[in-house]
């Protein structure tokens, strides 16, 4: 079968699973591989369960528990996971809705929820759920669409050069963002070069098709990656006359609180300056609230709702969360650390306007033959922030030269809070999701 006489049997049977565990009555079951699972092995179970099809991509194809042969109901192709994106991007031309694509090596998952509530109060959106955006997640996304949805947001991920081209073929974005670039999964990309090649896929898609793209204009990577681009929307706190929307933070104590304006330098036009007092942790997070204001803005979405929007979101996660215990106030930045997005986390905690700081940080994973430079640079940075505790936990920051307290892993950390039992702090804990942190909060 081709991709669209397969497109056809899906139009008749509408639901794909990739879980053998979960077979609805007259689905398709889609037999994708990993390092610790195949699912071509559970193929006529899928069947037995109830799916109409299983496509699987090994030969000899499963044969039934009663010896009768291959199944009737089991399509043989060369690639399933290559398959699923293809169904996916058909099914993604089914409609002529907007999709904005986001990628970025920090704050894509918090722009894609700021863009989702900046746009829903004017239109009906689908936006990628929680963090799933890669070549599984991003598909998934896209087989939700359906004639209900006026609009689309799509998160995409990467770890390894061609990611990024891989998924925007898939979901032929219509224009797209990059939050930013920095030194993450260098083991994957090799370099931070290989970053922003990897990311800037993005704008050479949306280049090649003449498509609009959102830049902070303050970044002097995307603003260099995107040159050559047909139609730019500008953001950001500087006073460049091409920016679009501009912002300043106003204070952070502990939220962020900011004001932004709409400038036209041409026409010699600008707005009122509006204030928004956000739920967010991180004077960093204004480049995203910018983002999603810019991209509201040129949808046509008005002020008082993009504001009201802006107000109401609240982070969840383990991302830029302040929590509120019994004894501590924890900023809560669990989910996943790098060079950049932890330096951005330790700055502004400094610049938080509150006493009694501890920090208590993680390795960083996936850095490569880089870690131990980056893993120094940041413990170099704690030793001029000044906070009154810092616990480093991990193999890579007990390699650094600094006078902090180190942790072997978090048990180690676990033990030393039951012992000690801080009280009466402002706690930032960040780290690599495989470090386990975000098991610390309901001990603090």
């Amino acid at each position: 079968m081709d991709i669209h006489q397969l497109y056809t049997l899906y139009q008749q049977h509408p639901c794909i699973t990739t879980d053998s565990r979960d077979c609805p009555e007259g689905s398709i079951f889609l037999a994708l591989k990993g390092e610790k699972f195949n699912g071509n092995r559970y193929a006529l179970q899928a069947l037995e369960k109830g799916c109409a099809y299983a496509i699987v991509d090994e030969a000899p194809l499963p044969t039934s528990p009663e010896g009768e042969g291959t199944s009737s109901q089991l399509i043989k192709v060369d690639d399933c996971l290559q398959t699923f994106k293809d169904l996916a991007r058909e099914h993604r031309r089914q409609f002529s809705i907007p999709v904005i694509g986001i990628t970025g090596t920090n704050g894509k998952t918090t722009t894609k929820e700021l863009v989702r509530a900046v746009l829903s109060d004017s239109y009906l959106v689908l936006a990628t759920e929680v963090n799933i955006n890669n070549d599984v997640g991003v598909p998934k996304t896209l087989f939700r669409l359906t004639d209900d949805d006026e609009i689309a947001v799509v998160e995409m991920g990467a770890s390894h050069p061609g990611d990024i081209k891989t998924l925007v073929e898939t979901a032929e974005p219509t224009c797209g963002l990059i939050t930013n670039v920095g030194r993450a999964h260098l083991q994957g990309f090799g370099s931070f070069e290989g970053v922003c090649r990897t990311k800037g896929e993005l704008y050479d898609f949306l280049r090649s098709h003449e498509l609009p793209v959102f830049v902070n204009r303050d970044n002097e990577h995307l603003v260099k990656m995107a040159e050559g681009m047909p139609d730019v929307y500008y953001y950001g706190q500087s006073d460049a006359p091409e920016i679009l929307i501009r912002g300043e933070v106003i204070s952070c104590a502990p939220f962020l609180k900011f004001r932004w304006r709409e400038q036209d330098s041409d026409a010699g036009y600008q707005s009122e300056w509006m204030e928004v007092q956000t739920q967010l942790i991180g004077a960093y997070n204004i480049d995203n609230l910018l983002a999603a204001i810019t991209i509201g803005y040129v949808n046509n979405v008005p002020f008082e709702q993009i504001n009201h929007a802006l107000a109401n979101y609240r982070p969840q996660n383990n991302r830029s969360q302040l929590t509120d215990t019994e004894h501590n106030h924890l900023i809560v930045d669990a989910y996943n650390a790098n060079p950049s997005s932890m330096q951005a986390a330790i700055d502004n905690f400094r610049r938080m306007d509150v006493g009694h700081k501890m920090a208590i940080l993680g390795d960083m994973r996936e850095l490569g033959e880089a870690s131990a430079e980056e893993h120094q640079h940041i413990a170099d940075l704690l030793a001029e922030a000044s906070f009154e505790e810092v616990w480093l936990v991990g193999s890579e920051f007990a390699k650094t030269q600094s006078a902090f307290r180190k942790f072997a892993d978090v048990d180690e950390v676990k033990a030393e809070i039951a012992h000690q039992q801080p009280r009466n702090r402002y706690i930032l804990i960040k780290g690599s999701n495989g470090i386990r942190l975000f098991q610390l909060p309901e001990l603090l």
